[in-house]
């Protein structure tokens, strides 16, 4: 696989030869920001032909005015594939020394936070959530409220590649199985023991609904997890995934206790049955995430402007982490919207459905048992339960679990499409619910076809 385009290939699964790519020019310098195009893609990587910038500004220099088309091959002054792997795993929020530049709280308050956190008040803890994260607004990347920045690299560059080699469609294995048009899935992170004895009735909320979710767990010292309870989740077609080691928001505090503890996690994952995992309130290293045993993580947001730890990997879709499968989280929190936002609507999560649908990626909650106690926290998410699977029906959305993503995402990557002209076929495991699909140009878009059935205009 040419490596400057593996990124884009792994993506999409089309064939090596349909991504003709080079690099024009020898990398230097430390890497930056940059657009592609005027679409609002960006990227972060060193570049060749210019300085990209040290921080994001709105007027970011524009690569596309240094690439050129020889026989048919784009030379490129920068590599996709790095610059791709550097937004997912937020390395332009890496200070020089490795470690991560932005918290919500500096590094002395988020220790004395979460030291004093049990002895506060529900009402104090929020209050200095809210001034923690008072200049949420002002930050201009990742955006807000989706960002898709990967996803408008790879189909710049596959515009890029049609044009410059001259073909009127790209073969493709469709993102979803069966063709589904998006993913969409529902978490539940169990924080508390107000939250456990809670759980049999949010499952019957998601029952209601014909809706399957999975159920992060807190294995140490929050509460007591029996036996009894795991398979009673596991019984009635839900997921358990383990949810940190005891979520006292130090998991990542430095190399030598992570590894520590990942021990005691991975022992917790046997013990579970749990194929997937996230960090409590959302902290993250994607560099250490494959010390962990598991299939899946769940713990890197789309844009995480609401967090305790800001960043956000800028795509809606699945990627892999080295053997460990990233699933970002790509809607608000329960907890941001109505705690932090005060919104007791579906419009934020509306715009953030319609935009991910938009784009075929996945849509993924995290709905707290221990916030869903009360009535009007319900009611909203029936509403949310009752909005997706209204789209289940309509825009051919597929309501799913984790795990299944996972199992769809991993044999989805070991399909090959083969073939020539007219004439394609998927190979591999699972290829009975596989879909070739073709992007074309259509007015400068690029369009998506999934056997004639449909077509879309992505705005690249």
């Amino acid at each position: 696989m040419p490596d400057i385009s593996r990124a884009v290939i792994a993506h999409f699964k089309c064939r090596e030869d349909m991504m003709p790519m080079e690099l024009a020019g020898e990398l230097c310098g430390k890497p930056g920001f940059f657009q592609l195009g005027k679409s609002g893609a960006t990227g972060y990587a060193r570049c060749s032909a210019f300085s990209p910038a040290a921080q994001f500004v709105d007027d970011l220099p524009d690569v596309s005015h240094h690439i050129t088309v020889e026989d048919g091959i784009s030379k490129l002054p920068f590599d996709p594939s790095e610059a791709i792997e550097a937004i997912r795993c937020e390395r332009y929020m890496r200070s020089e020394d490795g470690a991560t530049k932005s918290f919500s709280f500096g590094r002395v308050q988020q220790a004395a936070y979460y030291a004093v956190r049990p002895l506060l008040p529900v009402s104090a803890r929020r209050h200095l959530q809210r001034f923690s994260l008072r200049d949420w607004k002002r930050r201009p990347f990742p955006r807000w409220p989706v960002d898709t920045s990967v996803e408008q690299i790879m189909e710049n560059l596959v515009k890029l590649a049609l044009k410059s080699s001259g073909r009127d469609r790209m073969p493709f294995i469709w993102f979803w199985p069966e063709g589904a048009r998006a993913a969409a899935l529902v978490t539940h992170d169990v924080e508390t023991g107000a939250g456990r004895d809670f759980c049999t009735q949010l499952m019957d909320i998601d029952d209601d609904y014909d809706v399957k979710a999975s159920f992060q767990v807190v294995p140490d010292k929050r509460y007591i997890v029996s036996e009894r309870y795991l398979e009673e989740i596991r019984r009635r077609g839900f997921e358990v995934n383990v949810h940190d080691l005891n979520h006292d928001g130090r998991l990542f505090k430095d190399f030598a206790e992570f590894e520590r503890r990942a021990e005691a996690i991975n022992r917790y994952r046997v013990s579970f049955r749990a194929r997937g995992f996230r960090a409590g309130a959302l902290y993250r290293n994607p560099d250490w995430m494959n010390l962990l045993d598991f299939e899946y993580d769940l713990s890197v947001p789309n844009v995480a402007h609401l967090d305790p730890q800001r960043g956000g990997c800028c795509t809606i879709f699945p990627y892999f982490i080295g053997n460990v499968l990233e699933i970002p989280l790509t809607a608000t929190q329960d907890y941001s919207l109505y705690y932090i936002l005060r919104d007791y609507s579906l419009n934020l999560w509306k715009a953030q459905v319609a935009k991910i649908l938009d784009r075929h990626g996945v849509m993924s909650f995290i709905i707290h048992p221990d916030y869903t106690t009360k009535k009007r926290e319900q009611r909203v998410y029936r509403d949310l339960l009752e909005y997706l699977s209204g789209l289940r029906r309509s825009a051919g959305l597929w309501v799913t679990r984790p795990g299944e993503v996972n199992d769809w995402w991993r044999q989805r990557s070991r399909m090959t499409l083969v073939g020539s002209g007219d004439q394609w076929e998927i190979t591999g495991e699972g290829r009975e619910r596989a879909r070739i699909a073709f992007a074309s140009l259509q007015q400068g878009e690029l369009v998506y076809q999934i056997e004639e059935c449909w077509a879309h205009a992505a705005s690249a």
